[in-house]
């Protein structure tokens, strides 16, 4: 059956568009927390700041309110969302339950050649630990967790592990300042199971590290309690 239409086909373009470029700029800033809970945000502001139009800006600011990231209260303000508890549980879920999966089968498909490059990773994180450089800290700790998928040969977990994971990004980012000891820690310990090849340790070991975000949590909230809903956690 033909489509009852002519459709051009599309070229893909050669950069993200405008407002690609706003929302990712602006949903760095959060999960950064260079813009921190309760944060206001201006449409005004941020399309001068980033010398582009209000549409783009306005179709960013929708796009963050739909992940959970902005608050916006039409004719009134729009405010970067507060530290919700019941999301950062929800993404603890699904992340634990893809992660735990990829490090049993990373353990029996990962080559010697796959572990030096795994090595060299802790070797980085650690050395971004002791120069207390939290946001390379960071993007190394989601670089150890990437690479264990692709190298696993399943590349489409963390597609979906990303796309859930954001919530919990500024509970980490937040808790670098005391928690990266025991995030490379655990890293280590996931690692020397992976390099021995014990499926079920390597399990145990990823579920024990993710399970950790509850104590950062319950810690956080009496530091910073203005930057966490009022809730009860899942």
């Amino acid at each position: 059956m033909e489509t009852p239409m002519a459709l051009r086909a599309l070229v893909p373009p050669d950069r993200p568009s405008v407002a690609d470029q706003v929302f990712e700029t602006l949903q760095t800033g959060i999960l950064s927390l260079e813009l921190p809970p309760g944060s206001k945000l201006s449409e005004v502001e941020v399309a001068s700041q980033m010398e582009v139009s209000r549409q783009p800006v306005r179709d960013a600011f929708y796009r963050l309110s739909k992940l959970g990231f902005l608050v916006i209260r039409p004719q009134r303000s729009t405010t970067v969302s507060l530290i919700s508890e019941a999301a950062v549980a929800r993404a603890r879920y699904v992340r634990t339950a893809l992660e735990v999966e990829t490090v049993r089968t990373a353990a029996e498909t990962l080559t010697p050649a796959d572990h030096v490059a795994l090595a060299a990773m802790l070797s980085a994180q650690e050395a971004a630990k002791d120069a207390q450089d939290k946001r390379l800290f960071h993007q190394l700790d989601d670089q150890f967790h990437r690479e264990i998928c692709h190298r696993a040969g399943i590349g489409f977990a963390w597609d979906l592990i990303n796309e859930n994971k954001a919530h919990m990004d500024r509970v980490r980012m937040l808790s670098l300042s005391f928690a990266s000891p025991q995030v490379l820690s655990d890293h280590g310990e996931i690692y020397d199971h992976l390099v021995r090849r014990d499926s079920e340790g390597a399990a145990d070991a990823m579920r024990l590290h993710l399970s950790r975000i509850g104590d950062l949590i319950e810690r956080l909230r009496g530091e910073k309690h203005a930057w966490f809903e009022s809730e009860v956690t899942l």
